[in-house]
């Protein structure tokens, strides 16, 4: 491998920049790195929130500041390079940068406007390669961690979620160019792309909606706390790449090993598993355009099982064990696309409107 080895300090040591903290993965990765003695710089569009969420995370700090609030919105290249200088102003520096925010669309993509599929990639994907570069000026010198927080759809599209698909299929499209370049020239940074299955968060909520249904999560889903331990496992370890969730391992191999198969397994599953038995409800723009509530909620609404923990993400990062916890994984997915397919088999072309 080409490239100086990656210089990454302790989670205690670290200053942790999060965009997206306002909810969802941001959220719980910042309270976790917190919790484990990071100090962290919180940014979101929504400043009443982030700045609850200042305070919120300094409390008892015996006069150490822990936490900082930078409102911040990544479509804007100016305004995370702001958050940058900003974190190294108030603490002389910053080790690990996580692109975290992200915006999504459900529906079919011919009924989706072209002007709501550009605003999810501005965000998506223009706000992950402002970060990115943003965070490599400062850590370049100094070393540190770069982490992109992909999707399993970067690896597997799926229906009526095709332009955030897109849009991960970017993402991790850049983030591997970019590890090439950055070790390439010798710079002691570790660039990693997390691929979050399936997770319980408002993601769902802040989601346009161009379905007649209320969209829903997809089975398995997982916690946050699933993701943001693999977020800051990565922090101090260097990895290329991770998937949060075992079914997410498992969706790639498919994609892989049986493309074919696995197209008609999800038109046979998915378009039901996404929308829920009642109309949707009004919700416009949502997070698309400008911030969405709920807001300092780690959970969303989904109503079914919820793994807590992922043998095959927890094997990662213990580097043994990945094929029992990839065994798991494929017994999962199995279960999820397979149980529901000959009930479904009727329903591959209704568009439910």
């Amino acid at each position: 491998m080409s490239g100086a080895t990656p210089v990454l300090k302790p989670l205690n040591e670290q200053v942790i920049v999060i965009t997206g903290a306002s909810s969802g993965i941001g959220l719980t990765t910042a309270r976790e790195a917190v919790k484990a003695g990071a100090r962290v710089v919180v940014s979101s569009r929504n400043e009443e929130a982030i700045a609850q969420l200042e305070r919120e995370l300094s409390m008892g700090d015996a006069g150490q500041r822990r936490a900082l609030a930078v409102v911040c919105d990544v479509t804007s290249e100016d305004q995370v390079r702001r958050l940058a200088r900003t974190a190294v102003e108030t603490f002389g520096g910053f080790d690990t940068w996580v692109n975290n925010a992200g915006v999504s669309i459900y529906g079919w993509i011919e009924e989706i406007e072209r002007e709501d599929m550009r605003q999810l990639f501005e965000t998506n994907f223009w706000g992950v390669v402002h970060g990115s570069l943003a965070a490599l000026e400062h850590l370049k010198g100094r070393g540190g961690a770069i982490i992109n927080i992909g999707s399993t759809l970067s690896d597997r599209a799926i229906p009526l979620q095709g332009i955030y698909s897109a849009s991960k299929f970017a993402v991790r499209g850049f983030t591997d160019a970019f590890r090439m370049e950055v070790e390439k020239a010798g710079y002691p940074v570790s660039v990693t792309l997390i691929k979050p299955a399936a997770i319980d968060t408002p993601y769902v909520q802040h989601a346009k909606n161009y379905l007649p249904a209320e969209p829903n999560n997809p089975p398995p889903v997982y916690a946050p706390e699933v993701v943001a331990s693999a977020i800051l496992h990565c922090a101090s370890n260097p990895e290329r790449d991770m998937f949060a969730g075992g079914a997410g391992a498992m969706f790639s191999f498919m994609e892989k090993a049986m493309p074919r198969r696995t197209d008609h397994a999800m038109e046979a599953t998915l378009f039901r598993q996404q929308q829920k038995d009642e109309p949707a409800e009004p919700r416009g723009d949502a997070g698309l355009y400008r911030p969405a509530g709920p807001v300092l909620e780690e959970r969303g609404k989904y109503e079914g099982k919820v793994f807590h923990s992922s043998p095959y993400t927890a094997a990662k990062m213990n580097r043994g064990l990945v094929a029992l916890g990839a065994g798991v994984g494929v017994g999962v997915l199995a279960a999820t696309l397979l149980s529901h397919r000959r009930d479904d088999e009727h329903e591959r072309d209704d568009r439910l409107h």
